[in-house]
């Protein structure tokens, strides 16, 4: 049998089943996954020296163009864009891990349809809205969640540099949220659900990973917080059967985060929250299992699919 001839799923699978339909092998999630990493880090490498040639090409010098994509000191807008153009490399390297390695379509890790259901995911961005609703009130209620969510009293000044903040913000933000979710509620979720049967173990892990990835310095409270995200994120990946609501959620707490941290506070602290504070639990708990509840309830209702079907993975036409 030829390496790219399609593959037909005896049962229904759950998303997080759905590389049991891949080439077998028990190296290929070994691979997958080093493979991710290793095309994720490398993208970031060349975003890194293109950026850079760009900065000394418009007269900046050395130094100044080093300080400004490391964002070591204060983070800067090329220092953002650096962040966001290397995490939105992920879903183009998770595509070709999955098609190279596992021989399945890219398609697969958006959805069990399999692409992104763009109706669902308009519906999820309203959905999450909600929960921001509710997470405000029960915020506003509360003592101060920590050092990075203090705003002054004054709104700041627009200035050049609040500018290209907002452009790399809309234009960049959303395809990292969603780079992320492609690398961990996507491909690290089928990983451990191709592995193992339990599906909690394909909800946590990649959630632990999740948070870990933010950095291992982090204040207690706020690694919760990450966890917990990814906790709900990959709960509505396995309940809804694709990266829709878990994409709606993480694109509009960014868009919250650096709109508030633009308009009162700053992006250093956005971008790095220091001093965290239990306070902070309830208010992340309320979004969380708002969004939870709201989502699966109008799944349901709506008949959002969870499982792939009878289908030739590989080689199947697009579902209608």
């Amino acid at each position: 049998m030829s390496d790219h001839a399609p593959v037909r799923t005896p049962e229904p699978l759950e998303y997080q089943r759905l590389l049991r339909a891949g080439r077998p092998g028990a190296w290929r999630p070994l691979v997958g996954v080093v493979a991710l990493v290793a095309l994720v880090l490398l993208a970031q490498v060349v975003v890194v020296s293109v950026l850079s040639v760009y900065l000394l090409l418009t007269g900046v010098d050395g130094a100044e163009a080093s300080r400004r994509l490391s964002g070591a000191d204060e983070v800067t807008p090329v220092f953002l864009a650096v962040v966001n153009l290397g995490w939105a490399a992920a879903i183009p390297a998770a595509w070709l891990v999955l098609w190279s390695v596992h021989r399945l379509r890219p398609g697969w890790l958006a959805s069990v349809r399999p692409r992104i259901r763009w109706r669902w995911f308009a519906t999820c961005l309203g959905l999450a809205l909600l929960a921001l609703v509710a997470t405000l009130v029960v915020s506003a209620v509360l003592p101060a969640q920590g050092e990075s969510t203090q705003v002054s009293g004054q709104v700041n000044d627009f200035s050049r540099t609040t500018r290209d903040f907002l452009l790399v913000i809309v234009l960049l933000t959303p395809l990292q949220a969603a780079g992320e979710e492609y690398a961990f509620r996507g491909y690290l979720t089928q990983v451990c659900g191709g592995l193992v049967r339990q599906r909690w173990v394909a909800v946590v892990v990649p959630a632990l990973l999740f948070a870990l990835a933010h950095g291992l310095g982090q204040d207690l409270p706020i690694f919760f917080d990450r966890f917990a995200f990814g906790l709900v994120a990959g709960a509505l990946v396995v309940l809804t059967g694709g990266l829709e609501a878990g994409i709606a959620m993480h694109v509009l707490n960014n868009f919250f985060a650096y709109g508030l941290a633009l308009a009162f506070g700053d992006m250093t602290s956005a971008l790095n929250p220091t001093g965290g504070s239990w306070w902070s639990i309830p208010v992340t708990l309320t979004q969380s299992l708002v969004f939870l509840a709201l989502t699966l309830a109008v799944a349901r209702r709506q008949g959002v699919e969870r499982v792939s079907g009878r289908l030739d993975l590989v080689g199947s036409r697009r579902p209608v």
